[in-house]
């Protein structure tokens, strides 16, 4: 995972820019770890009509990279596409093809893609947990927007093949990168620079094998166990999930979605301890541990009602071009 400590303490280490430095560090936040986003998938996948999953391997079929897919997941079968999908947003973004505007030079558009910008800022949408004013030359995030447009596309049986192949990868990712509360969090520091999504604030994590030093936004990416989990082992810890924790109530919109996560991440995501770096406590652990879990039941969940509507607007429609 991307984290951003070295340009965050250069931030805090150059006072004369003040509160507006941190406001200024690029949005490489991810949301989840790859598992993360694959478990949203494959609780999805399980709720899914036969209709929409039929319909959404068609859709991916066309995909341009629907071979790397494959590939990646070692199989042909849907299901495995479907998922390998879901972490495809988080990927571009150190694929050469694409670039990202104001740093790189624009690449060339390649067949099948509407065009070839990583979208870095759809991936949050960042406001105060503290009801404070951001300077006006704030840059907000495109999450709440993207997600709402993406499922338009989705929503609409007349629009293009191609558009909604390669929206359907954006849904099934922003989906769980709504739900992510870090990814909704905007918080004012004691020395009144601001934090954007957690990448300020370090923190050691006793409770991860694999690494203890990190940033707030990369604990919580981290929750969802390894980032390498796939096939059988990612399809039974799903079914532990949906085990421990309950069906949201169905028809929520995207920006209760996002008000939720905003909500968990003003009372819940930032540890009451201080220090550099903070120590996290069981407490906080079996706490945010819980907390993510269960978004990403509701993510899954949520995930399966809009693409079984989306597809059941149009029954047996052929989505292929």
């Amino acid at each position: 995972m991307t984290t951003l400590n070295s340009t965050a303490e250069r931030c805090r280490a150059l006072p004369r820019l003040g509160a507006l430095c941190l406001l200024a560090l690029p949005l490489a936040a991810q949301a989840w770890n790859a598992t993360g986003h694959r478990l949203v998938a494959e609780i999805a996948w399980q709720n899914l009509s036969p209709a929409a999953r039929q319909q959404s391997a068609r859709l991916l079929e066309t995909h341009p990279d629907i071979d790397r897919w494959r590939e990646r997941a070692k199989s042909d079968e849907p299901r495995a596409v479907f998922i390998e999908a879901s972490t495809w947003p988080d990927e571009i973004r150190k694929d050469a093809r694409f670039f990202t505007p104001d740093k790189d030079v624009p690449t060339p558009l390649l067949p099948g893609f509407p065009d070839m910008e990583r979208h870095s800022s759809w991936h949050t949408a960042p406001r105060p947990i503290d009801g404070s004013n951001v300077p006006a030359d704030f840059k907000p995030g495109q999450l709440d927007k993207q997600l709402v447009r993406q499922l338009a596309v989705l929503d609409s049986p007349t629009t293009q093949a191609p558009l909604r192949a390669y929206a359907l990868p954006w849904v099934i990712h922003l989906l769980g990168d709504s739900h992510q509360p870090l990814h909704l969090s905007l918080r004012r520091a004691a020395d009144g620079s601001w934090d954007r999504v957690g990448h300020a604030v370090a923190v050691n994590n006793p409770f991860n094998p694999r690494k203890n030093q990190m940033d707030l936004h990369e604990y919580w990416d981290s929750l969802p166990i390894a980032p390498s989990l796939r096939g059988e082992r990612l399809a039974s810890e799903a079914r532990e999930l949906l085990a421990r924790h309950p069906r949201p109530a169905p028809g929520a919109t995207p920006e209760q979605w996002i008000e939720e996560s905003w909500r968990e991440a003003r009372d819940h995501a930032y540890p009451r301890e201080t220090g550099t770096p903070v120590m996290i406590s069981r407490d906080f652990q079996e706490r945010s541990k819980t907390i993510a879990e269960r978004r990403l039941v509701a993510a899954g969940h949520r995930l399966a009602e809009r693409l079984n509507q989306a597809f059941a607007a149009s029954p047996g429609t052929d989505t292929r071009p």
